[in-house]
């Protein structure tokens, strides 16, 4: 269980912070990027929370975040063994599967695209899309970091695939595509 006593340290005030390890990298390191990233997009998911009400979808994202949080931890631990352990939070197989099943699950009853849609329709709906358009950053921030230091090939799936459960979610929440607004290319020109 995290205990916060205090919320200002003073330790960062140099430009640094801590990983799970101890050690201290800069805030603006890349492995930071991504983890700053996935709580700006963990935010906006509970702004999509707010905006979907009390249904079996925030339902979903709220689960979502909380893994949020674990990948948040995951990406902050060093290290090439990505085993799960007391001292070490990990996302594994299963979460990344249960949001496949989930995105399957959905798909089954939405109307089969046949043009891009625009990020809208509903105001639910757009704050998934927001949502899924910042996990997509967090995505090119991990796959960056990951670059340069070792990060869970699982942590990389469950980012990649949250994505598209969100753009799934959001035509489903879109009166399960009926509502979304499709690109008409060149409509302006």
């Amino acid at each position: 269980m995290v205990k916060l006593n205090r919320i200002y340290t003073r330790t960062g005030d140099a430009g640094t912070t801590g990983l799970v390890d101890g050690s201290r990298v800069a805030k603006h390191d890349p492995r930071m990027a991504a983890i700053g990233d996935v709580d700006e997009a963990n935010s906006a998911i509970g702004v999509a929370v707010v905006a979907l009400g009390d249904t079996a979808e925030a339902t979903a994202l709220r689960v979502i975040q909380n893994d949020l949080f674990d990948l948040g931890a995951d990406l902050a631990t060093p290290g090439e063994d990505f085993t799960p352990s007391p001292m070490a939070l990990r996302i594994i197989a299963t979460q990344v599967a249960r949001l496949e099943a989930e995105i399957d699950a959905m798909n089954e009853s939405l109307s089969p695209l046949n043009s891009f849609i625009l990020p809208g329709g509903s105001n639910a709906a757009a704050a998934v899309h927001l949502a899924r358009a910042i996990v997509r950053r967090a995505e090119r921030s991990a796959t960056l970091a990951a670059q340069s230091v070792s990060i869970n090939p699982q942590a990389l799936a469950y980012i990649n695939r949250l994505s598209d459960y969100l753009f799934v979610l959001a035509r489903r929440v879109n009166d399960n595509g009926a509502a979304d607004v499709k690109w008409v290319p060149g409509a302006s020109r």
